[in-house]
Order: C-alpha cells, then sequence, then structure tokens
C-alpha cells in the first residue's frame, strides 16, 4: 500500500523550497540527495550557463532488469514562487496559502515517483532499469518516455501536443509633435493595430490557434509613436501548418508597415514542435496495463499543453504525459489531493516493475 502520509510530508518538503525558474539550485540539491540514497547516479549538466541560471539539468540512472523506463518530470515553478507553503485540510486537499502557487506543477508528480521508489523499497520489490530526467526552466517553455506534468482526472494520459511558437514584431515608424506635425510622423501603433486587425486570431480550423498577448508602445500622449511592440504565439498539431501561419503573421505586418511608411523587425522563437505518440507503442500499452493493475480508468487524449515530453519526441523518444494530481495550476488556486497522488505513486509503482 502506498504510503499517504509519507507522500504528504514529501510533497509539503519539496513545496517549501523555493524553485522559480532557472533558480532551482536548492531543489536540484535536495532531488540529488534523495535519489542517490534510492540507489541512483545522478549527473548535473551545465544548462545554467546558457539560460543564466545556477544549477542545470538532473539524469539519474539506476540498473535493473527488463527494458528501461524513462520519467521526466521538472524541478521549477511558475511565478509567484517564492515563500510556498502548503495548506493541508482533514480530507486531504492541498491548497497554498493563498499569496503564491502552490506547485503542484511539478511537485504532485515528483513526490509521486520519490513514493513509488521508497514503496517498492520497502516491499524489496526489484525494478526495471530506470532513468530518470529533472529539467530546470520548463515553465519557460520547455527548456531544459513518461513524463509526470498534467492536469485531468488520474487515468488520463495525452499522446499529442502541438508545435508552440512565439513571436515577437517590434514596428518602427517616426515620432512628430501629433499636435503641431502630426502628418510627419508615421504612427507605429497604428501600423500594429492596423496588422492585428487583419490577422485570424483565435482557433483557426480544429488544430490551430493564434494570439496576440501584448503590445507596448509610445513615449507619451502628445508625440506620435515610432515604435510598438507586439507579442504573440500559435499553436498547432502540425508542425508544417505553425511555420506557414508564423509567415502569414510576418506578411501582414510587414504590409502594413510598408503601406505606411514604417518598417518592421519580426522574431520568432519555436519553443517546441508537435508530437504524436502511437497507441500502439509499448510505453502506451504499459501505462494502460498499469492504470488497470490499479483499478483505474485510463484514457488517451490530446493536449493543447507542452512538456518535456515534446522535446522527447523531438529526439527520437516515444513517450506519454500523465495526469499527475495537479489542478488549476499557475494560479494561486492551485491544489492538489493526497488521494490522487497516491493513485499516482501507485500507477508509477507498477510502470517500475514491468520487464517488457
Amino acid at each position: 500500500m502506498i504510503d499517504k502520509e509519507r507522500i504528504t510530508r514529501q510533497f509539503v518538503k519539496l513545496v517549501s523550497i523555493d524553485a522559480p525558474s532557472y533558480r532551482e539550485r536548492e531543489m536540484a540539491d535536495y532531488l540529488t540527495k534523495e535519489l542517490e540514497e534510492l540507489g541512483f547516479s545522478v549527473e548535473e549538466d551545465d544548462a545554467w550557463k546558457v539560460y543564466d541560471g545556477n544549477c542545470g539539468n538532473l539524469y539519474a540512472h539506476r540498473p535493473g532488469s527488463g527494458s528501461p523506463l524513462l520519467l521526466g518530470m521538472h524541478m521549477d515553478t511558475v511565478e509567484p514562487a517564492k515563500g510556498k507553503k502548503a495548506v493541508v485540510y482533514p480530507d486531504g486537499r492541498i491548497t497554498s496559502g493563498g499569496t503564491t502557487v502552490l506547485g503542484a506543477d511539478d511537485m504532485s508528480g515528483v513526490a509521486a515517483v520519490l513514493e513509488a521508489l521508497h514503496h517498492l523499497k520497502e516491499e524489496n520489490r526489484p525494478t526495471r532499469e530506470l532513468e530518470i530526467l529533472l529539467s530546470i526552466g520548463e515553465e519557460k517553455h520547455v527548456k531544459g518516455a513518461i513524463v509526470l506534468d498534467m492536469s485531468g482526472e488520474i487515468g488520463t494520459a495525452a499522446v499529442q501536443a502541438p508545435s508552440q511558437i512565439a513571436f515577437t514584431v517590434k514596428v518602427h515608424g517616426k515620432a512628430s509633435h501629433a499636435g503641431f506635425a502630426p502628418q510627419d510622423g508615421v504612427h507605429a501603433i497604428r501600423i500594429a493595430a492596423a496588422a492585428i486587425a487583419e490577422m485570424a486570431i483565435g482557433r483557426i480550423g480544429d488544430d490551430t490557434t493564434v494570439n496576440v498577448g501584448q503590445i507596448e508602445g509610445g513615449r507619451a500622449s502628445n508625440i506620435v509613436p515610432d515604435y510598438c511592440e507586439v507579442s504573440g504565439e500559435l499553436r498547432s498539431f502540425s508542425h508544417k501548418k505553425a511555420l506557414e501561419e508564423l509567415a502569414k503573421v510576418e506578411q501582414i505586418f510587414a504590409k502594413e508597415a510598408e503601406k505606411r511608411g514604417g518598417s518592421i523587425e519580426f522574431i520568432p522563437d519555436i519553443c517546441y514542435q508537435a508530437y504524436k505518440t502511437d497507441e500502439n507503442e509499448s510505453v502506451v500499452k504499459e501505462f494502460q496495463k498499469a492504470c488497470t493493475a490499479c483499478g483505474i480508468k485510463s484514457s488517451l487524449i490530446a493536449t493543447f499543453g507542452g512538456s518535456d515530453q515534446n522535446k522527447m519526441s523531438e529526439h527520437g523518444i516515444p513517450g506519454i504525459v500523465m495526469a499527475s494530481a495537479m489542478h488549476q495550476v499557475h494560479s494561486c488556486q492551485e491544489y492538489t489531493e493526497v488521494s490522487e497522488m497516491a493513485q499516482v505513486a501507485g500507477i508509477v509503482s507498477e510502470l517500475l516493475q514491468m520487464k517488457e
């Protein structure tokens, strides 16, 4: 049986460690110690150098019998993430104090994996060969298999996720006095507004979305603005379509700038690429089998959120993202349930013991 008191203590401890993106050092040190005590060798890369952080990604390995299994989680927590405190209620619900996120994303998954490992150690049960990847900066669009990093009913797993491409458009115009010589200026905000009005925004078909999320520009109300910056993103289950929509956005801004005497700089950022894991892959079958063994109904879905699995798939590692007892994530109303974390730990325990 999964030890609910131990998994609760572990979760509360994990939540108490501040680990905003690129500041995961204390979390990495704690998890390294935990995994080494469980028989893993742990390596750390130098990803912190690239992202001006204070620690790297952790890779842990423990030999075993049977085919290897890779578990992926992330160490960072979305803001507001400093001074987090878990409030445990008698019914098993755990929330934050209300002024920060809780950090169930992704500490519920981390706690479940650690509990599964401790449980099997207590039971003296052999496991398959295990690899664990703990990434930094995942909340910054997956800079950094079965990935424990999704909301939803326990037993749900995502086998498909989209590409996400962020974009920034720097619109350049010409400043002039808005009262005395407005005709001499080139209105950068007007260029941006005209371009946004021409864009297809929202859901485009069944598999693609486009959004403009931020717009900033201007220096004073009496100056024709010579600069405006627009930021947005698009997502699609087809990476090809994502790139096509990105090109359309750039063309629209370029056209409107040229029409009005301005210019643009267009800066795309491919955060991650779309993947779809075949339902006949062994990792999918193993997940379904583990759920059945735990008396939990499994469900395979597509999600419009990204995770470390996007990067793993990009490098030829098929996998899924399983629901891991996190709710209302990225908000101060985030919560988890002890009973759900125990269910996740049970599924992981079954997975760790499978030979194929």
